[in-house]
């Protein structure tokens, strides 16, 4: 069973704070089953954007969690935030979560095309 996309973020969240990060919702979305889009910030100024990983990436199998992919990897927060209002126009209901965290690979699946699936982060 799949937890609902509130108990994810709020999972996820205290991952961040736990391990030293930071984490803010930037974005609510649909308790149940909105699509979560995580923003990971650097020191530098650059960012990157997870966004759920597509049903082409799990092949033959069906991932037991959610999954990511990364969509756009160290950009300036502009070309993230295009995305993001694009995203939105799209469906109203997403979250954004917004991370200063070194490693987004510790606290969630990333989804590798024609991979294996990952072990279970939350």
């Amino acid at each position: 069973m799949r937890v609902t996309s509130d108990f994810f973020v709020s999972a996820l969240v205290r991952r961040v704070f736990s391990s030293g990060g930071f984490a803010a919702i930037e974005r609510k979305g649909a308790m149940e089953a909105g699509a979560i889009f995580i923003r990971q910030r650097f020191r530098d100024g650059l960012e990157t954007l997870y966004a759920p990983a597509p049903q082409a990436y799990f092949g033959e199998g069906k991932p037991s969690g959610r999954q990511f992919e990364i969509r756009i990897e160290k950009a300036e927060a502009g070309a993230i935030d295009e995305v993001l209002a694009r995203e939105a126009r799209f469906d109203s209901d997403l979250w954004v979560v917004e991370l200063e965290a070194e490693a987004v690979s510790d606290l969630v699946d990333v989804a590798v095309e024609g991979g294996a699936e990952p072990d279970l982060k939350i």
